[in-house]
């Protein structure tokens, strides 16, 4: 049997559609479709229900589909473990990172890690917080980057970041006055019975300013729920109430001048970032190498591209794309 079949039926598995999964491998949808005709001709069993839309799976394919994940995920960890004796860095890299991880940090970490070690297939998925968790517990990411991680029996988590909360506002927003009165902060106090545009209350993140604010003696009039900080920032910008968010999450918006961030007075509230994988499995050096860059300030990485820049002759150690776009 062939690889490629067990991929390219693991695909339609994985998408429930033929049409999906085609484009996910850049290929016709009729060899998608050949793919998994051929496996099922060979097992003498049907696999896909397609009768059904999206496409659902016979209980013989569900197995297959388990079956065959467990096999290409095994061969790709030993070819990666075969390239590592050789003290390279290669294979494959797969990252679910929640949304608010900040778009613009991480293509700056893709990009240098890019240029770093070429060899390397990264990919980084953008997924709801819950849907991270599940990524990492099936085996369909490598390292997963979360909010409040948590360890357990399964997971490990690497402890990362630590950004501050601030209060978020629209610049003609009745706190907003603070800044123009030369103040950058404001007390905790300040937020008591205002319109607060905040996190759906499933996350890890709203549990624990629900908490902040219950020790702090403060309530605000919860007026949206967002499971993401996007909408909460579209929100605040909209001028439908102020939030609580980590700063660097809106340091565009507030740079740009369509949010205003104030400081949080008496109280030291910060939202821990963190790297987590199945406890039970050595990373691979690629992903060793990818938390090791991540740990690195962004601005101390670009001064250092700016030294090793090669010169007019001289080709040098880095990809030419890094110093181009840095």
């Amino acid at each position: 049997m062939s690889f490629r079949n067990f991929e390219l039926f693991c695909e339609v598995a994985d998408c429930r559609s033929f049409s999906k999964a085609a484009d996910r491998r850049g290929v016709s949808q009729s060899s998608v479709s050949q793919a998994v005709a051929h496996l099922e001709k060979q097992l003498g069993l049907e696999l896909i229900d397609r009768s059904h839309r999206p496409l659902a799976l016979t209980p013989a394919g569900q197995r297959y589909f388990e079956g065959c994940r467990e096999l290409l995920a095994g061969f790709e960890r030993l070819e990666t473990e075969v390239q590592e004796v050789a003290g390279r860095v290669t294979g494959k890299l797969r990252v679910a990172a929640i949304y608010s991880i900040g778009l613009l940090q991480m293509d700056s970490y893709v990009h240098h890690f890019e240029a770093a070690f070429p060899s390397v297939d990264l990919r980084v998925e953008y997924v709801h917080p819950e849907h991270v968790y599940d990524r990492i517990r099936t085996d369909k990411a490598d390292i997963g980057l979360v909010s409040f991680p948590e360890d357990s029996a399964e997971l490990t988590a690497i402890p990362w970041q630590e950004q501050p909360f601030s209060l978020i506002v629209h610049p003609d927003h009745p706190l907003a006055k603070r800044a123009s009165e030369g103040y950058d902060s404001a007390p905790i106090e300040a937020v008591q019975s205002e319109d607060l545009v905040n996190f759906t209350s499933e996350l890890r993140v709203r549990k624990q300013l629900d908490r902040w604010l219950r020790e702090a003696g403060v309530s605000p009039n919860v007026v949206h729920e967002f499971d993401n900080v996007e909408q909460i920032r579209r929100a605040v910008e909209d001028g439908v109430g102020i939030a609580l968010l980590p700063e660097a999450t809106v340091k565009r918006s507030v740079e740009t001048g369509t949010l205003l961030s104030l400081k949080l007075e008496n109280v030291e509230w910060f939202r821990p970032l963190g790297v987590i994988h199945k406890r039970n499995r050595r990373l691979s050096n690629a992903a060793d190498r990818f938390v090791e860059l991540i740990h690195e300030d962004l601005e101390t990485l670009r001064n250092t591209d700016s030294k090793e820049s090669p010169r007019e002759g001289h080709a040098g150690n880095r990809d030419p794309k890094l110093n181009a776009s840095t």
